[in-house]
């Protein structure tokens, strides 16, 4: 990598996802504004890692390009982020880490040694070679099992086995809702991080035949120690069950340094080493984030929101 290249993708030190409803993005000069009932929010696009929209929002062609442009991934769900529709893409402009990532599940032997990698990332002790992949399944599934136990105990949850159906979100109870729920915000962190490197979301190793497949397979490497005891706190009172799991996800993603960690442990699990930074190919023709300049905190409000398709201009003018 030459020198000066700054380490690509810029992921680790962001939000780890923001929720909006009811509003319309539109762009502004240096960032990104939100006009909502109670105004204007400013958003701080370099912070954003993920973006889930909610019901009643819709974002301008200029907004999505400034998202985009500045490797955020941009997600449309269903209430609290709970459910999610579509997503727009992200990512670096290279494609040697897909294509490296293909190589590897195309080829059965690199591809067992992947799945033996992340399967050791579960567990204190190594694996012995002896152990099938059968074998390994089983514990897996036991500990995970485990997980759900412990947490139902640590929190005074009675817990039966894990059970949900889309089609009938109401009819699940609080703590499979509020695992539902959390499950689909780690997701969303994982997608950005994979999006945001280079990777497939596609091309799974122990998940096949989704086009998340790589997402849940990384997603596994934290459910126990976030996802996990998330939704079992947050279960502890029936109302509003997917407001509290969105809080204390957040507060488990930063106290297990998820974002830190997500892109090592990619590249680990892909026995890519440190291939962590840019090269002069993907930094050639990478467009300046409009974010560069934007100061890192809250979202004051402020203004009133500009007419449709309008863009404010740096001033607060419209133009």
């Amino acid at each position: 990598m030459k020198p000066g290249l700054h380490v690509m993708p810029r992921f680790d030190d962001r939000w780890s996802f923001l929720y909006l409803e009811h509003g319309r993005m539109e762009q502004e000069a240096a960032s990104l504004a939100f006009c909502g009932k109670e105004g204007v929010a400013q958003l701080p696009l370099n912070q954003v890692g993920l973006l889930q929209l909610g019901p009643g929002t819709s974002v301008t062609h200029a907004a999505m390009k400034a998202l985009m442009d500045n490797g955020s991934l941009v997600c449309w769900t269903g209430e609290g982020g709970a459910r999610l529709y579509a997503h727009g893409a992200s990512g670096n402009r290279s494609s040697r880490r897909l294509l490296r990532q293909a190589a590897l599940f195309c080829n059965e032997e690199t591809r067992i040694q992947v799945i033996r990698r992340m399967y050791q990332k579960r567990f204190p002790d190594p694996l012995p070679e002896s152990v099938t992949l059968d074998q390994v399944r089983g514990m897996e599934g036991a500990r995970v099992r485990a997980a759900y136990q412990e947490a139902a105990r640590r929190y005074g949850i009675a817990w039966e086995r894990r059970a949900y159906d889309p089609g009938q979100w109401d009819h699940a109870d609080p703590v499979n809702r509020a695992l539902s729920t959390a499950n689909a915000l780690l997701y969303g962190l994982c997608h950005a991080a994979i999006l945001a490197a280079g990777y497939s979301p596609a091309i799974g190793f122990i998940h096949t035949g989704k086009m998340l497949s790589f997402v849940y397979d990384i997603a596994d490497f934290y459910k126990t120690e976030t996802s996990i005891p998330a939704a079992f706190q947050a279960a502890q009172a029936v109302s509003e069950v997917e407001a509290r799991v969105r809080l204390a996800c957040r507060e488990l993603f930063h106290e297990k340094a998820v974002m830190q960690r997500c892109l090592p442990d990619i590249a680990e699990v892909l026995d890519a080493g440190d291939d962590l930074g840019a090269d002069a190919e993907e930094s050639e023709g990478r467009i300046v984030s409009l974010a560069d300049g934007t100061p890192v905190g809250g979202l004051p409000r402020e203004r009133q929101c500009p007419g449709a398709g309008r863009t404010v201009g740096a001033g607060g003018e419209q133009v």
